[in-house]
């Protein structure tokens, strides 16, 4: 019997036999060198995969983009649920075009690439789906019914006024609510919301004329839609039990917008909404109509857009109050609106409807209230009311003029302004915090409130830069602060509505009256200055939230005033000052985005989750595979990788040597691969290196001559922070290690033709990607040219690329800078131009090395960039 040893022993031999003989039969049945024939059905596939192979190229660059775009507007810059969509949706677009390319390239190579695709797309999607859904069914409400759990069904607004009514016993107009389950069934009835979505997309909300011509359209739309029937008999029906409870058949409501959100801390939307008052029933389905576009006014648009709020949030319900015909009315806050130092109660009061005082139309009286004190203490200031707000006897209202002993008279009695401080204080202490109450007096001499929001206050008072009293001539010195702070630039006189499109950004709003429309301008404005106005205004209001110096009452400012010269507006000390005083302007923080945590932001912030992140960063670890793919970033990262070995090795696969990749020969063997993808190479190269003389393609040359004219000096000398910056971030960011074995990631690498050049190159810790199509057909020509990376820290690497990019546009190339990413291109100038600009990144290429590490150093920055353009001066002269 044989043992076990000699069994397997001759068991192993067996094996070895069958290995030999089937390596010798693989190696003898792989494809030989093609005939003619076959040659030419490979140079025709091979042209179709190169032109797929572009098609994925473009696709990545346009998905980096728009990451970069994701990452940028994260960081800086407010955005609404159009770039959010848009963006998600062009992620998408691209990294499912790619997808397509390579699998045409590797034919069911990848087949995991589309599930991870799909679950990472699905998780995007549901991000950006739109979640308000009203649960319940009730068209409309009763304000006795209500208090602030009703808030999802009757928004903040009329949700408050409810729990004053019916918490507080305070009292407050009666009235119901058209919900927003009511304004879902209108704009579903229609399809409305698919058509706004529609016209959204369509349109860039960014540029003026585009915004107000979709206003308009959006606005029309909607007052033109037929009121659904079971609607339209809910509002009537709401209507007949108001007007029985009364015993009137002539009752008048005011019609007021109640949108989620409305009236909630830091998003008062004031003066956002159309409010029609004194409507009769045969007009309350126009004047509900009218109230519902108002959501897409101008400054309505804007003003979600500046707060990231999306529009689907933003469901209205619509309240429906008695008409105060009122003795007097204002606002009034619990505390000072301005100074955080002030807990007097502030109150600003006028003749007739509290329209005068929120529209900032008129003058109003002040009185500030002390907490303290039996009786409390007043202090009063009596302004001249010209006239006031009062209501038609059937329907609307009108502004009469006042005779000169009431103009010059209070318009609130002491035992008034005391009783109505004292409410005021009783909604502070229910609600824990400051309040911003609208309130009128009826013919009968009650307080009623008509509305009640939270007070955003300052955290503190403005600190100025500098101390001393500037000396520049003082051009007005008149008005009242509305919203503190200082602010500088061109001053830009706006009397129409259509000034709102000529407005430059950063300059200095001047109008006569402080109207809530010219709220369309305070995210560009870098201060306002009204005539007329004051700090209990709706434009106050908005001022105040979005950080906007604000001074109103500033009488002859147009006369005073010049178009377009610079001034310093002093809200502060209500000064305004001639030039730019850098000493008065406390610099904006604008490393925190100024909608994040909105609503708007949270979506984007949630979506790119799955977008933009880059995890995937070792292409020789076994880990580098589809099912690893976390992001939309992953999947480019895999497919971009995969596809340059896929268009290596594809010559080679098929006995198709002359197409696969060289190395470059350049007096030594370099490490930079080049891969002929049609007509690149001058001849047929058959040994594994090609030089120089050999390569036809017009833009590699170009470059490479720019990269090898000027020798490199070597890195700068470092300093010590620049030695720091450099050890601690190769340490801490394993991105920048280069030691992963992956055949490609390591090289750079050329894939050319005779026009066309893709360079990926990676020298040390620096990336960069160049793509350039030059021909004599100059239309058609173009460069484009993206650098990353580095070893210092983000600061350094963040003023490289500016640096980069301030000697790159010096030569006619459009930059933009996102993070220290910078994104060059330039297009359609004639061969000659092309091929010296190519030059230029060739020498930038190398010589831009390393100098993230001197980039803190003002006397190293001044003397590279002048070394670089002599030499950039002499290298075009060759």
């Amino acid at each position: 019997m044989l043992s076990t040893f000699n069994i397997q022993h001759s068991a192993y031999f067996t094996e070895m036999k069958r290995f030999i003989h089937a390596f010798k039969k693989l190696r003898s049945s792989r494809t030989p060198p093609p005939g003619e024939e076959e040659a030419e059905d490979l140079r025709i596939e091979f042209k179709e995969r190169y032109h797929h192979f572009k098609l994925l190229l473009n696709a990545n660059q346009q998905a980096l983009e728009i990451m970069a775009d994701i990452e940028h507007a994260l960081r800086i810059r407010p955005f609404g649920m159009t770039f959010v969509r848009s963006s998600c949706t062009g992620a998408a677009v691209n990294v499912m075009r790619m997808i397509r390319s390579i699998e045409r390239l590797a034919p069911g190579k990848y087949p995991k690439l589309r599930l991870r695709f799909d679950i990472l797309n699905q998780a995007v999607q549901k991000e950006i789906a739109p979640a308000y859904a009203v649960k319940q069914e009730s068209l409309v409400i009763s304000l006795e019914e209500l208090d602030r759990s009703g808030t999802e069904l009757a928004g903040e607004k009329m949700a408050t006024l409810g729990e004053i009514r019916n918490r507080l016993s305070i009292s407050v107009p009666e009235g119901f609510v058209i919900t927003t389950r009511a304004y879902e069934r209108f704009l579903s009835g229609a399809k409305l919301q698919e058509e706004i979505d529609r016209l959204f997309q369509a349109s860039d909300t960014s540029d003026s004329n585009s915004l107000h011509d979709l206003s308009a359209r959006i606005q029309q739309l909607i007052v033109k839609t037929p009121v659904p029937d079971n609607l339209a008999n809910a509002i009537y029906q709401a209507w007949k039990k108001l007007a029985d409870s009364r015993g009137s058949k002539k009752t008048a409501v005011a019609v007021r917008s109640s949108s989620l959100f409305e009236d909630t801390a830091g998003a008062s939307f004031a003066g956002q909404f159309r409010t029609e008052l004194n409507v009769s029933r045969d007009s309350l389905l126009t004047a509900y109509r009218e109230v519902v576009a108002s959501k897409y006014g101008v400054h309505a648009i804007t003003y979600r857009v500046n707060k990231g709020f999306r529009d689907e949030d933003i469901a209205v319900a619509v309240g429906c109050v008695v008409m105060v015909d009122a003795e007097s009315g204002g606002v009034a806050y619990s505390t000072a609106p301005i100074d955080p130092d002030d807990d007097s109660v502030h109150i600003s009061s006028a003749w007739g409807l509290p329209k005068a005082v929120v529209d900032g139309s008129t003058a109003c009286d002040q009185f500030v209230v002390a907490r303290s004190g039996d009786p409390f203490p007043i202090r009063s200031t009596i302004d001249r009311k010209t006239s006031c707000f009062v209501c038609y006897p059937e329907e609307g209202v009108q502004r009469i003029q006042l005779s000169e002993d009431k103009a010059a008279a209070p318009s609130l009695e002491q035992a008034q302004i005391r009783d109505l401080a004292a409410i005021v204080l009783k909604l502070e202490k229910y609600y824990g915090k400051p309040v911003d109450v609208e309130w009128a007096v009826t013919p009968h001499r009650d307080i009623v409130i008509l509305q009640c929001r939270p007070l955003k206050r300052p955290d503190s008072k403005t600190q100025k830069p500098g101390l001393e009293t500037p000396s520049n001539k003082v051009i007005l010195k008149d008005g009242i602060t509305a919203a503190q702070g200082a602010g500088a630039g061109p001053v830009f006189k706006a009397s129409k509505s259509m000034d709102l499109l000529k407005f430059p950004d950063g300059g200095v709003l001047v109008i006569r009256q402080a109207s809530p429309q010219w709220a369309a301008l305070i995210g560009r404005a870098a201060a306002i200055v009204a005539e007329q106005g004051g700090a209990a205004g709706h434009l106050a209001n908005v001022a105040r939230e979005f950080g906007v110096p604000a001074l109103f009452g500033c009488k002859n400012a147009f006369e005073k005033l010049t178009q377009s010269e610079i001034v310093t507006v002093d809200a502060d000390s209500q000064k305004i000052y001639q030039d730019r005083i850098e000493s008065l302007l406390v610099p904006k923080d604008t490393s925190v985005n100024p909608i994040d945590g909105s609503p708007v932001y949270r979506i984007l912030e949630s979506a790119g989750r799955h977008i933009t992140p880059l995890t995937l960063l070792d292409p020789a670890s076994p880990e580098f595979r589809p099912s690893n793919c976390k992001t939309f970033h992953d999947i480019t990262r895999f497919i971009h990788e995969r596809s340059v070995h896929d268009m290596f090795s594809f010559g080679h696969e098929h006995g198709f040597a002359e197409r696969s990749g060289k190395q470059l020969h350049y007096k030594v063997p370099m490490q930079w691969w080049v891969l002929n993808l049609d007509d690149g190479f001058k001849e047929e190269i058959s040994g594994k290196y090609v030089r120089l003389e050999q390569i036809a393609s017009i833009p590699m040359l170009a470059f490479w001559e720019g990269f090898t004219a000027i020798p490199w000096d070597g890195p700068p000398a470092l300093d010590r922070r620049g030695f720091t910056s450099v050890l601690f971030q190769s340490t801490v960011n394993p991105a920048l290690a280069s030691g992963g074995k992956s055949k490609f990631a390591e090289k750079n690498y050329f894939m050319i033709s005779r026009h066309f050049c893709n360079l990926n190159s990676r020298l040390g810790y620096h990336f960069s990607i160049m793509e350039a199509l030059v021909s004599e057909r100059s239309l058609e020509n173009y460069v484009s040219f993206q650098f990353k990376g580095g070893a210092a820290d983000y600061a350094r690497r963040l003023k490289r690329v500016r640096f980069i990019g301030d000697i790159l546009e010096t030569y006619d190339f459009r930059v933009e800078i996102r993070e220290d990413n910078l994104i060059s291109r330039i297009e359609n100038f004639d061969m000659n131009v092309m091929k010296q600009r190519i030059k230029i990144l060739g020498h930038l290429s190398l010589h831009t090395r390393q100098l993230d590490m001197i980039m803190e150093n003002a006397a190293q920055v001044n003397y590279f960039r002048s070394k670089l353009l002599t030499d950039i001066e002499r290298l075009n002269a060759f």
